[in-house]
């Protein structure tokens, strides 16, 4: 059974925001690996400190779709979410990752994408699931413990580029989580190497500033 979803970034903001950023490169993703690369364990340490587990990071390529970073952050507990949008059409794909699988028993339950409330319709496809709600269809492919799924607008995007996407996510490489996850807090010196100088705090006492009032103040 799937987890609540916790996703960060609900996929009907995702146009505004972009449109809002306009073209800028850090809200929509190239993929450009960063330089140098961080080690193994500073990745997983930037992926924990979001609550996302690393295992469960997941990309995939869609001819025409381009991943939209903002859109990263975490599903159920600690499962992982991305959106990838189409400067073409304004088509949306939603990658979410969770703990868990799919059974024909459980595979009507469970909503498509971020859920309507309607019914389910769901039909095997090899070792994937196609399901469909409301407008809405999904691919769902289990894996090893965890279960990847990518939906869209079925007026959107087509089957089989849904097939497609669903078949080309995989495990984050390194260089693709450098790109996706922010650097940790501790990551980010201070300006010049050394924390703001405040020439109207006291260096004894409570910390609050000084406001030069004169005595009839």
């Amino acid at each position: 059974m799937l987890r609540t979803a916790r996703v960060l970034l609900p996929l009907a903001l995702l146009p505004t925001l972009l449109a809002a950023c306009g073209t800028e490169e850090v809200v929509v993703g190239d993929r450009e690996p960063l330089k140098p690369l961080p080690d193994r364990a500073e990745l997983h340490a930037r992926a924990e400190a979001l609550g996302l587990a690393p295992g469960l990071v997941y990309v995939t390529e869609s001819p025409g779709f381009t991943l939209a970073r903002q859109s990263v952050g975490v599903y159920g507990d600690d499962g992982f979410s991305a959106a990838y949008w189409s400067h073409e059409n304004s088509a949306q794909l939603l990658l979410l990752v969770d703990r868990g699988g799919m059974t024909a028993a459980g595979c009507p339950e469970e909503p498509v994408g971020q859920g309507t409330g309607e019914a389910v319709h769901c039909e095997r496809d090899g070792d994937a699931w196609y399901r469909t709600s409301a407008g809405q269809h999904e691919y769902a492919v289990p894996e090893d413990g965890h279960l990847l799924r990518i939906s869209a607008a079925e007026t959107a995007v087509e089957r089989e580029a849904l097939r497609a996407a669903a078949l080309a996510a995989h495990h984050a490489t390194d260089a693709e989580l450098a790109f996706l996850l922010p650097p940790r807090h501790r990551d980010k010196p201070p300006p010049h190497g050394r924390p703001v100088e405040r020439g109207d705090l006291p260096p004894e006492g409570d910390g609050a500033p000084r406001e030069n009032v004169g005595a009839s103040g």
